[in-house]
């Protein structure tokens, strides 16, 4: 996908996480919803857990339907103390952020960035590629097992994929737009999160920040 120019106005830093915000975003605006994307697997973070050793774990799904969503300054502690903070972007919940960043070469440019700035931002996990196949079925969660000849396909792309590549990024724009409305208007469903909200606050407070090189 082609980088869209507003994208560099949209990445930000903020307690050691990486933002990616709509370009009008502020400083001002910190309790904007956001969610957390693993930007390398193409996920998004659902809730979280503990390692053996006490640490912080976030938990995530191919789905954005089922990501859960915290203020912007939640999301970025979250992404900061998680045991991998060199995988994460925290992604505003905004109509104009979604658009550039699962269409408009968002993606891409959180994954140089974090592969730029960092020693070893992929442990442990393969990168997916960014094809407009991938993200649309993110967005629309999919529930679709691919053939030998689709995993075939991510390392050599067939002629028809090709060809077929407008009809898709077509789809995936439309698709993304209705996306973003609704997740916009949706509830976060945080009655019945509320006591695991409260148990990651006495979470965070106890835990001390990850060392700089893993």
């Amino acid at each position: 996908m082609q980088e869209n120019q507003l994208v560099k106005n949209c990445l930000r830093r903020h307690g050691g996480a990486l933002l990616f915000v709509a370009p009008e975003w502020s400083e001002a605006q910190r309790s904007v919803q956001c969610q957390i994307v693993d930007v390398f697997a193409l996920k998004v973070v659902t809730g979280f857990t503990c390692d053996p050793h006490g640490r912080l774990l976030l938990e995530a799904d191919p789905s954005v339907a089922a990501g859960r969503s915290w203020s912007l300054l939640k999301a970025c502690q979250l992404a900061r103390k998680d045991v991998r903070p060199e995988r994460w972007v925290v992604l505003q919940r905004n109509t104009r952020a979604w658009g550039l960043f699962w269409a408009g070469g968002g993606l891409h440019r959180c994954r140089q960035e974090l592969l730029e700035t960092t020693p070893s931002p992929t442990p442990g996990s393969a990168i997916v590629p960014v094809t407009p196949e991938a993200v649309l079925k993110l967005v629309l969660n999919l529930q679709v097992e691919d053939t030998p000849a689709e995993k075939a396909s991510q390392t050599v792309v067939a002629p028809a994929a090709v060809a077929g590549s407008g009809v898709l990024r077509a789809v995936l724009l439309t698709s993304l737009a209705w996306l973003a409305v609704l997740g916009v208007t949706a509830a976060n469903f945080l009655g019945v999160l509320q006591e695991q909200d409260r148990k990651l606050e006495l979470l965070l407070e106890r835990l001390p920040a990850p060392a700089a090189n893993r």
